[in-house]
């Protein structure tokens, strides 16, 4: 059926593609360009002859065309979110082109308004129907102050996205309740093969331009991204500078105990000569003991204090032509700890696990590295209108986790990744009707990924897995009535995957309980779909629609671990397919901005994380999860703006299967996955000249599902009940002078005591760690 579908949509494309069209006598062009009062080309407006009917937008440079207009003078209309409308007359004479140049005035200082990872190309963020969180780069700067950590800025912006763990890790910091897929410039750095948790805390946010938050089941990026995906878009060099650069130097600790001081350095330098353009950052960070609200040092399982990070990044560019680009991109991150104190455990629900002084065993723990390479070509007019964008990409990840007693012998395991892949992405713009603009785009990805998990000590837990993962696609978007923006499109998923024979870990002395497993071959193949449609003729009320499909390869590495059968075959391989339903909208009522939406999506199978006699398994049932998001901001004065977000999602499982997922074997799906609610509020303060003050409240709601084993007493992990804890951050900017700021950053200003959420549901004596106290992040920056 999928099939059809797209043969239809595609021969409707060809038939009435316009290749060539003939002017009429008397009529003539207009040939227009967009820009702001930068002069800086504005991408996708709306443009309109009103009394002709004709209909446009500008394409990816601003540019725009109506051909066969009568000879006369007209009225055009252009009107785009982000900036005032405006109306200019032309006049056309018969058989000649008219060119004018069209000025918008910001609405707003920022241009988050156009986004690239919903399709893979730019587009307006009002046209787009889906939910999409932007930040911008005050923002990230803005929440840096408080923490450098990507999870903590993540989670204060982001509704749908689980609070951060405190810890290296980001397990149970799931979107909307599944698995996100997280990129860097585009690049997968999740290992979805074998999920690590450590690809939220994959970049530091200093090279970080933007990010895009993309909600809800996506395959526009490929495995893995269930819940949505998360793209880290790196800076560009300031090009309005031959050289510059930017330093900035901070100290960073507790406000109770000793040995908290950490400190951190970066340096950026950038600049353009000629067609020529670069951008070199380095940047080191040492963190002091971490400690909770009493003093006490916190638990160094998994833990951020008493680490040393780095991150080395430059991108080159190159101007070919006016239409053509090269660019090379590299980043490496590190994060090690090394710490003096080893774990005393707690009490689940009475006392913390703490830090005490002592030797940890075995080897420095953490990323030891993490290496982006993109090179990347663009060609803004490769033939007719249609432009190109082609890369080739590397990602080499390694990380070594804490010695774990959960196998025989115990140890300490460490997952290795490497991928390759490469990329042809062309668009299309054209106009299907003379009212009715369109885009197409297709393309086609390539992705070897080989991922595995073994011991430090030689043994394999999981061995290599080798897939490579071929996945065309086509990608659709018209604008009917200048305001309807419909959007659909196809992926399809051919994805073959190579296991060696293995044997899996021992349970006793001698090999004892070690299966011998034949390896083998799995091939999966998938038609994913996705459609949308958008209604912005209204900044009132700007609603949207959207059904979506994303396409993942189970978890492969865990089955393989906990493997009971001797054939590759026998094993439960099956994918999960995610359909995501969605109905949402957008809405400015004078100085308020407010958008909500409320998203249901279903897979008949999931991956519930469950605990049994110890080890931990998926459970493959039918899953559904659905939430809603409500997100608002309101300027009570020019200089004081309040703001803030809601978040609540809820999943079942359908253990019966029988489509009900009410009846008595059904279960809730266990807060691994189903993050508690969270409302965040923040207060934006400027009428000080050159001082400038956030102010941020984070709420944690209750989340309790499950009872505790009726034998033991105790929870299975992700079943331990989450009581509801507040925290306040507050970050404070000071221009000393133009080129010098000082900042100060206090994370939990009211040092309260409180359990992050994982500590409480993972529902163990050993997790059950305490929050950051309160904490000082001071920093001087001076730009040149």
């Amino acid at each position: 059926m999928k099939q059809r579908i797209l043969q239809l949509f595609t021969l409707s494309l060809l038939l009435f593609f316009p290749w060539r069209l003939l002017a009429q006598n008397g009529s003539g062009i207009i040939s227009g360009m967009v820009t702001d009062s930068l002069n800086e080309h504005i991408p996708y407006s709306n443009i309109q002859l009103k009394k002709l009917g004709l209909r446009t937008t500008s394409d990816k440079n601003g540019k725009f065309i109506f051909r066969n207009v009568p000879a006369g003078t007209h009225l055009i209309s252009i009107s785009i979110t982000g900036f005032e409308k405006q109306q200019q007359e032309v006049s056309v004479v018969a058989n000649q082109t008219t060119t004018t140049t069209i000025v918008l005035q910001n609405q707003r200082a920022d241009l988050s308004e156009v986004i690239v990872s919903a399709s893979r190309r730019a587009e307006s963020l009002s046209q787009t129907p889906s939910s999409v969180t932007v930040l911008t780069a005050k923002d990230i700067n803005t929440q840096s102050t408080i923490s450098p950590n990507l999870a903590n800025i993540l989670a204060y912006s982001v509704p749908g996205l689980g609070t951060s763990t405190n810890q290296t890790g980001n397990s149970g910091q799931t979107l909307r309740g599944r698995n996100v897929l997280v990129l860097i410039d585009g690049i997968p750095q999740s290992t979805p093969l074998r999920a690590g948790g450590r690809d939220i805390r994959s970049i530091d946010p200093s090279v970080i331009e933007r990010i895009e938050v993309i909600k809800g089941a996506t395959a526009i990026y490929g495995n893995g991204a269930e819940g949505g995906l998360i793209n880290y878009i790196t800076k560009k060099a300031n090009t309005g500078k031959r050289f510059g650069g930017y330093s900035q130097a901070g100290l960073t600790g507790n406000l109770k105990g000793d040995s908290t001081i950490g400190y951190r350095f970066s340096q950026q330098l950038f600049g353009k000569e000629g067609k020529f353009d670069y951008i070199v950052s380095g940047m080191y960070e040492k963190s002091g003991v971490f400690r909770d609200a009493k003093g006490v040092t916190l638990s160094p399982e998994y833990g951020l204090g008493e680490t040393k990070s780095y991150n080395g990044f430059t991108k080159l560019g190159y101007d070919i032509s006016d239409k053509q680009r090269i660019e090379l991109m590299y980043n490496y991150f590190s994060s090690r700890q090394k710490s003096e104190y080893i774990t005393k455990e707690g009490v689940y629900g009475q006392s913390p696990a703490i830090g005490v002084q002592g030797v940890r065993p075995g080897v420095e723990e953490g990323t030891r590295y993490n290496h982006n390479a993109n090179l990347q070509y663009t060609n803004r007019s490769i033939f007719g209108n249609t432009d190109l964008t082609a890369n080739v990409y590397f990602q080499d990840f390694y990380t070594i986790y804490s010695n774990s007693a959960s196998f025989f012998g115990s140890g300490q395991s460490a997952i290795k990744s490497t991928k390759k892949g490469a990329r042809v992405n062309l668009n299309t713009p054209f106009q299907l009707t003379p009212n009715v603009p369109m885009q197409v785009n297709y393309g086609l990805d390539l992705m070897n990924d080989k991922t595995s998990q073994d011991l430090v000590d030689g043994r394999i837990w999981v061995p290599e897995m080798n897939m490579v993962n071929f996945a065309p696609y086509f990608q659709a978007t018209a604008n009917i009535f200048t305001d309807l923006t419909i959007k659909a499109g196809l992926r399809a998923e051919n994805i073959n995957i190579d296991v060696d024979d293995f044997n899996t870990l021992a349970t006793g002395a001698n090999g004892a309980g070690s299966i011998a497993v034949q390896g083998g071959k799995l091939n999966y193949n998938a038609l994913v779909f996705n459609a949308g449609a958008r209604y912005s003729a209204f900044k009132i009320f700007n609603p949207f629609i959207s059904y979506a499909q994303s396409f993942s390869v189970f978890e492969l590495g865990r089955v393989l671990r906990a493997a009971k059968a001797n054939t590759l075959s026998q094993l439960e391989t099956k994918p999960i397919i995610v359909n995501n339903y969605e109905a949402g909208f957008s809405s400015t009522l004078g100085k308020l901005n407010l958008s909500a939406a409320y998203y249901y999506s279903t897979s008949k199978l999931g991956a519930n994380l469950l605990e049994v006699n110890g080890v931990y398994i998926s459970q493959r049932i039918p899953e559904r999860v659905y939430g809603f998001e409500v997100q608002a901001d309101y300027s009570i004065f020019n200089d004081l703006i309040i703001g803030g977000n809601y978040a609540q999602v809820e999943g079942k499982g359908d253990v019966d299967n029988d489509g009900k997922f009410n009846g008595e074997k059904d279960v809730y799906l266990n807060t691994t996955r189903i993050p508690p609610s969270k409302a965040t509020v923040y207060l934006k303060y400027s009428g000080i000249r050159n001082l400038s003050l956030d102010l941020n409240w984070m709420r944690i709601g209750d989340r309790n599902r499950f009872s505790p084993n009726a034998t033991t007493g105790k929870y299975l992990i992700g079943e331990g009940p989450v009581k509801a804890y507040n925290l306040f951050n507050l970050a404070a900017s000071y221009q000393v002078t133009k080129p010098l700021k000082v900042n100060l950053g206090v994370e939990n200003v009211l040092n309260k005591f409180y359990y992050p959420s994982i500590s409480q549901f993972y529902g163990s004596n050993i997790n059950y760690v305490a929050g950051n106290g309160r904490r000082f992040n001071l920093s001087v920056g001076y730009g040149f």
